[in-house]
């Protein structure tokens, strides 16, 4: 279904609830519904009597982690692709977005300097031995990622967070003066903090204020394929102790600082530990960053629950995923339910560790990771591209992956894949300040989480990946409302006050 229809089906059904009730309470309960059977984020009404009911109790009392956000990155390719969209198309992708008629995201992340999601290599700082940055300039971003930047903030009534990461320092400031690989010579540390501070200045003075950092993208890097710096746990501990940390401060930078970025596992536990050490080591890290790479199927529970335990006080926020080693298959909406795509690691892991990188269907890996994220104490969950091609690019190392929504800039066409709805059962209805609240269920093939929004409102995102419908109910206190959801579906169930 084309967007704008979408957008008219909320308008339509805006007032349409399921009363529940009994003689101790009356609930107003709205349920939305992606479904490979064709919903897309519809608002379900009518649904199949069955004896056989699975519950699902809520425990408001019972509170977790509060909620940061969720939504994507403005990389230099979605943000030049946008670009290229006639005025009409662009408005309507940042409103699917940003709008609150649309995925209304809340936490989004950019790249400092180039990534491999970049037409081409480009540093602000581009003068070997400029160590005061006084050539700095944020002007690559000028065209694209800036410009995209403002008309989400212009669309945004509830305004969305942004965290910075910077795939590598200039090559002059690093070991092998190179984009790829390497470390940072410890004479550039100052100039390297600066630079950071630098970044967050000019964007303010363009009126973006950026909300955090974090201090190395993938930090175990690459040596061999875009751009990429390696730190170790003690590295950049060091350095965010005694000269990040510092130098944001003295500068009057508010800023969140978060460590890390990098898989999940027995990677992210041992990070952990260094960070953590004590009073001083943690000083100035306000979370820890992680992604999915190491499994899209697998969320690493117990090190998610490590890092939260080790800094119960801390952000803990997954910063990047995506749907990789595929090119995107246009308009074909079933392919995303299909079990025949794979991710990355498919193509290179042992087969001893090929259970980490099954093949199984992107929808399935977003939804399965972010109920198994948020269970697990994580409190936001951004997607990589927002806007990729047909290709999966543009990129300049030809690392084409999946985006929620991908575009034909010769034809001017705009194409939501059930990943953009996916991420829409999250962002739009589980919003920032809300509080993941306790449960209990009585079916354990489905997967479940709730939250508890500001207002007051519950929403409980409910997914089936198995092949034949579910019946379930909810039960919060003496309310009691029974649902039922398609086979391969994903809904959101929103509790009103």
């Amino acid at each position: 279904m084309h967007i704008q229809n979408i957008l008219k089906t909320f308008i339509l059904f805006a007032s349409i609830v399921i009363v529940a009730c009994n003689s101790e309470s009356e609930k107003k309960v709205t349920v939305y519904q992606t479904s490979a059977n064709g919903s897309q984020l519809s608002v379900i009404t009518e649904f199949a009597k069955s004896d056989s009911t699975s519950n699902i109790q809520l425990y408001p009392d019972k509170k977790y982690q509060t909620i940061t956000g969720f939504g994507g990155s403005f990389t230099e390719a979605s943000a030049h692709l946008v670009s290229k969209l006639s005025p009409a198309k662009r408005a309507e992708v940042i409103e699917a977005y940003f709008g609150k008629s649309g995925a209304n995201y809340s936490l989004t992340r950019t790249h400092m300097n180039s990534c491999d999601f970049s037409l081409g290599q480009y540093s602000y700082a581009p003068v070997a031995g400029d160590t005061l940055l006084e050539n700095f300039t944020i002007q690559e971003d000028m065209d694209d990622i800036i410009p995209m930047i403002k008309q989400a903030m212009e669309v945004s009534t509830d305004g969305f967070k942004i965290i910075s990461s910077p795939w590598t320092a200039p090559p002059w400031m690093k070991d092998n003066n190179n984009y790829v690989g390497g470390k940072l010579l410890p004479e550039y540390y100052d100039t390297w903090a600066l630079f950071f501070s630098k970044y967050r200045t000019a964007y303010k003075n363009e009126g973006i204020d950026i909300w955090g950092f974090t201090v190395e993208n993938e930090p175990l890097g690459n040596s061999n394929n875009w751009e990429s710096m390696h730190f170790n746990a003690e590295e950049m501990t060091d350095f965010v102790q005694h000269h990040l940390g510092p130098k944001l401060e003295e500068d009057g930078h508010d800023i969140k600082i978060l460590g890390y970025d990098q898989n999940r596992g027995d990677e992210l536990a041992e990070w952990i530990d260094v960070m953590y050490a004590n009073e001083a080591t943690s000083n100035y890290y306000d979370g820890t960053a992680v992604h999915w790479y190491a499994s899209t199927y697998d969320y690493f529970p117990e090190s998610l629950q490590k890092a939260h335990e080790a800094a119960p006080d801390k952000y803990l926020i997954q910063t990047e995923a995506c749907g990789d080693s595929e090119i995107p298959k246009w308009q074909d909406d079933k392919w995303y339910w299909s079990k025949e795509a794979t991710d990355w690691g498919w193509d290179w892991a042992t087969p001893e560790q090929k259970y980490h990188h099954p093949k199984y269907a992107p929808v399935n890996r977003y939804a399965r990771d972010i109920i198994g994220c948020l269970n697990n104490c994580v409190d936001g969950w951004v997607d990589w591209n927002m806007v990729l091609d047909k290709q999966g690019g543009p990129n300049w190392f030809k690392n084409w992956c999946l985006a929620p929504v991908i575009v034909d800039v010769e034809t001017d066409e705009v194409y939501y894949t059930p990943l953009y709805y996916t991420m829409a059962h999250f962002s739009k209805f589980i919003r920032p300040g809300a509080v993941r609240i306790g449960l209990e269920q009585s079916d354990a093939d489905l997967q479940v989480t709730a939250a508890q929004n500001p207002d007051g409102n519950i929403a409980v995102v409910v997914f089936n990946e198995g092949m034949t419908a579910k019946n379930f109910s909810i039960t919060l206190g003496h309310f009691n409302t029974e649902i039922s959801i398609e086979a391969q579906a994903i809904q959101t169930v929103v509790l009103h006050n």
